[in-house]
């Protein structure tokens, strides 16, 4: 999806502040004017407005330049030079601003309506009216406006969302986001489908909705650029919960008894736990979630959890206590029970509401 751009490089420069005036009221029956020259205006800042309607960085792409006004010159009469306009920049929910030349994080805007003032304009010059005193009645002289702010910035997208899906690809990340919201994200046999992280809203039940994020499928070396790399790693950063999907292959599902698939499951989930680690010790300490896709694939009656691979993969996850559950994302089986599971966590990771306050019918009444 080429609409889609999370990392960009921009010029951002804010606007010159106006020269002040020299100028002399020269009106009839006024011998003695004295000095009437106006400030110059001031610069525009360079302004990013945080939009939750806006999901991409893509305008930045063909427009990497963001130069704001230059304040008006101060004029006769002592009228001020007009302020230069504002560049204001509107970005996605998530955005964090960085100084491309030394790294330093300048703002991080996580919610919609936050602005960040990333160059500030430059000050008007001040007139000569200014500068007029007792002893020096006539000043000829005007101070100049100050250059505003100029600065290389780097803006980069991390999606908000309340559920990470980790998984190889064609684990079945984009096939469960289908079904259990309104996303309808790309859905093919053949890997990396996903190239662009995908978000949905999933209702659990009357109380509770959260977000769900379908990251491009990861592969072993994710961490040192394999694959999509660690360009999508970023994005589950913000995540509460990680669900990490790990398919049936179709070797097991082909009822291959070889003890050498009997840690194949074990292995899948280590690998990309591994990568997790490389990438981030906080993205590794985020809770998690199990489920076992494609259980469909064992055969009709067939217990997932008592095949040899799933119990060596019990037997992993029993250490860290993290839960393991069974779905089918083709057919639906299973994903009523990953819901209330993802979201029971969801909760407990969000701030409790504070109680309404209680009514009082005499509020705001005065006594007589």
């Amino acid at each position: 999806m080429a609409s889609f751009v999370d990392e960009v490089i921009i010029q951002a420069r804010a606007g010159d502040g106006g020269n002040g005036a020299v100028a002399w009221r020269r009106e009839a029956h006024i011998p003695r004017g004295g000095p009437a020259g106006g400030d110059g205006g001031d610069g525009g800042d360079v302004v990013f407005d945080c939009d939750d309607n806006v999901h991409s960085l893509l305008d930045f792409k063909f427009k990497p330049h963001l130069t704001a006004r230059a304040g008006g010159a101060g004029r006769g009469k002592n009228q001020a030079g007009v302020g230069g306009a504002h560049a204001i920049a509107r970005v996605p929910v998530g955005t964090q601003i960085f100084d491309a030349d030394d790294g330093t994080l300048l703002a991080d805007l996580t919610a919609a309506g936050t602005r960040f003032v990333a160059c500030k304009g430059g000050s008007g010059g001040f007139g000569n009216s200014r500068f007029a005193t007792p002893s020096r009645q006539a000043p000829e002289f005007a101070k100049p406006g100050l250059p505003g702010e100029a600065r290389r910035l780097r803006l980069s997208l991390k999606v908000l969302a309340d559920v990470g899906l980790l998984g190889f690809p064609n684990a079945g990340k984009s096939t469960l986001l289908s079904r259990v919201s309104a996303a309808r994200p790309k859905i093919a046999d053949y890997p990396f489908t996903t190239l662009v992280p995908q978000l949905g809203v999933v209702r659990v039940d009357d109380d509770m909705t959260f977000v769900m994020a379908d990251i491009p499928g990861l592969i072993e070396g994710a961490s040192e650029g394999a694959g999509l790399g660690i360009r999508f790693l970023k994005h589950l950063e913000r995540v509460r919960i990680l669900c990490h999907l790990v398919e049936i292959p179709l070797e097991l599902a082909a009822g291959d008894a070889s003890a050498a698939l009997d840690g194949v499951l074990v292995e899948r989930h280590r690998v990309l736990r591994g990568e997790l680690a490389a990438f981030s010790e906080e993205l590794a300490q985020l809770p998690e979630i199990v489920v076992v896709n494609k259980v469909d694939m064992l055969g009709d009656g067939a217990r997932p959890e008592d095949h040899p691979a799933v119990r060596a993969l019990r037997r992993a996850l029993d250490e860290s206590r993290t839960p393991l559950l069974f779905a089918s994302t083709a057919t639906g089986d299973g994903l009523d029970a990953v819901l209330y599971a993802l979201g029971e966590r969801v909760r407990a990771t969000r701030a409790p509401r504070p109680a309404p306050a209680a009514f009082d019918p005499l509020a705001g009444m005065k006594l007589r």
